[in-house]
């Protein structure tokens, strides 16, 4: 499985961006898709994750309300819409593929396959 992530740029607190995923085989309705990200000096963090082609979906606190993951199985792509981003969303987002069970959802070793990331900067 090949994850490719784009969408990344720069944005304006408050403003929106929306990150795709593209998978080279069908993932979204066999494995957990999740986003994570990593802040310059920070460890890599959880942001969401999406189960069961989105018949469950799991988030961080810090963007529950605000983020939306979804995917497009036709298309092999999983998406992240982030909304009144916040400088604090300034980080490199990934997205990752991998069969955790629910306890472990958060937990970036529970991936095996990881996209090569896309920036994302929200100035105040």
């Amino acid at each position: 499985v090949q994850l490719q992530a784009s969408g990344g740029g720069w944005v304006q607190a408050g403003g929106s961006l929306r990150l795709s995923c593209a998978s080279s085989v069908r993932t979204f309705n066999t494995y957990t898709i999740a986003w994570f990200r990593q802040a310059p000096g920070k460890e890599r963090e959880f942001v969401a994750a999406s189960k069961w082609s989105g018949s469950t979906t799991y988030y961080a606190d810090s963007v529950k309300g605000r983020f939306t993951i979804s995917g497009d199985n036709a298309k092999n792509t999983v998406y992240l819409q982030m909304n009144s981003l916040k400088p604090e969303d300034t980080a490199v987002y990934y997205c990752a593929a991998g069969r955790p069970i629910t306890s472990t959802i958060r937990a970036s070793t529970s991936y095996y396959y990881w996209g090569q990331g896309t920036l994302v900067t929200v100035s105040s």
